[in-house]
């Protein structure tokens, strides 16, 4: 194994970086496709359980919560024991809970393990970035920090078409267990590809104090508090317009039938291809500008879906997804270059506040479409994404922002 000092990283097109890639991709399959295994099934799960859209949509929110609270010891975990065999020890767990959800009796119970489910993947997003920080060579750490993220837009897409149709046929608890085999496929192709760590050197440890110190410096760091904050309202948004146009898509006046919903996940594609498109946009425009017209893309999505069209709706929601993987990619990487020191914790604070907006946000949103209905929804989604964008630009000044 070359030495840490010696060796720069797997660089673009070598098998290495190949590897890396395919297998974090995999590891969003096993990820993704688990956290919102029941978003392409709410409208079913509120009917079978005489529940609620915002009741149903904790399912997705506590998975969140879970994925949030756990990820910042998640990656002072990783910087002990490696970054693979952190990850390896979520997923497995996870896959191990989402086999149980089916098997729930009872509504509390089923939160439950949507909560632990989601504890245990917060072992995978903040680890794998900086896992690619360090295993990828410097000049393309941003390119492939976008294919990930397009690997994770991959993982939710299947985990929503396989659950959609399923979950028509034969109910929402069939559709869970279908996407907890698919994640434990994902899981064991992941063991089998992803490549030994070279350059990950086990932190010290430095005791509360120490991790405290980590932290407080990320906090006050401006860069990096303005990419949370935009993790937090863009993921947020995006959340809610996904949690609850299915049900506005499956009441009159367009009265889909779910499997039909389902098939909305599809735009996800646009955000696998945004995802690494902006990514490479980076190096031309710099991280600041690709980022705010992610923004203005998606919000541009949204404004399209208050028409009461359905196929400006579908055309507003596959806008809306590419502009926000867009900003997400772009954010989710730049908070890695940014932290020249703990890294692992940059990018669990991006994911804790990542999960916190999915998780608040996304059920709040609920309250609002439940009384003020879609309108008011996409309307508020639109404005957060505006505050995040006049943060942007009041921290991030200069049009080629380095690290």
């Amino acid at each position: 194994m070359p030495a840490v000092g010696s060796w720069d990283g797997h660089a673009k097109g070598s098998s290495g970086y190949r590897r890396v890639l395919a297998a974090l991709a995999l590891a969003g399959v096993a990820t993704f496709a688990q956290l919102y295994s029941t978003q392409a099934v709410l409208p079913l799960m509120a009917t079978d359980l005489h529940i609620t859209a915002a009741e149903a949509a904790l399912s997705i929110s506590l998975a969140t919560v879970g994925l949030a609270v756990t990820v910042l010891p998640w990656s002072f975990v990783a910087d002990r024991i490696g970054r693979v065999r952190a990850m390896t020890i979520g997923i497995a767990a996870a896959t191990l809970l989402g086999l149980l959800v089916p098997l729930a009796p009872t509504v509390p119970v089923l939160l439950g393990l949507r909560m632990l489910e989601g504890m245990a993947l917060g072992g995978i997003p903040a680890i794998a970035i900086a896992y690619l920080n360090e295993e990828v060579t410097k000049i393309h750490t941003a390119l492939a920090a976008g294919s990930y993220v397009a690997g994770t837009t991959l993982g939710g897409l299947a985990g929503r078409l396989v659950a959609g149709p399923v979950g028509e046929l034969w109910g929402w608890r069939a559709a869970a267990l279908a996407v907890s085999l698919l994640a434990a496929v994902s899981a064991v192709l992941f063991l089998v590809l992803v490549p030994k760590q070279q350059r990950f050197m086990p932190a010290p440890a430095t005791g509360f104090r120490g991790a405290i110190r980590t932290l407080g410096g990320h906090s006050r760091n401006p860069k990096l508090v303005s990419l949370y904050l935009q993790a937090f309202l863009l993921m947020g948004g995006f959340v809610a317009v996904y949690n609850y146009l299915g049900f506005r898509l499956h009441a009159e006046p367009f009265g889909l039938p779910a499997t039909v919903v389902s098939l909305i996940f599809l735009a996800y594609l646009s955000g696998t291809v945004s995802s690494r498109w902006a990514a490479g946009l980076t190096t031309r425009f710099g991280r600041r500008n690709v980022l705010l017209a992610g923004i203005v893309i998606l919000s541009a999505g949204l404004t399209l879906t208050l028409v009461e069209n359905l196929a400006a709706i579908l055309a507003g929601l596959v806008i809306f997804t590419g502009g926000f993987f867009a900003a997400h990619s772009v954010g989710s990487g730049w908070t890695g270059a940014i932290a020249t020191t703990g890294r692992a914790q940059a990018a669990s604070l991006y994911n804790l506040s990542y999960y916190l907006g999915s998780s608040v946000i996304g059920w709040a949103g609920g309250l609002v479409f439940q009384g003020f209905g879609w309108t008011a929804l996409a309307v508020g989604v639109i404005a957060l994404s505006c505050t995040t964008a006049a943060v942007t630009l009041a921290v991030h000044r200069r049009p080629r922002q380095s690290p």
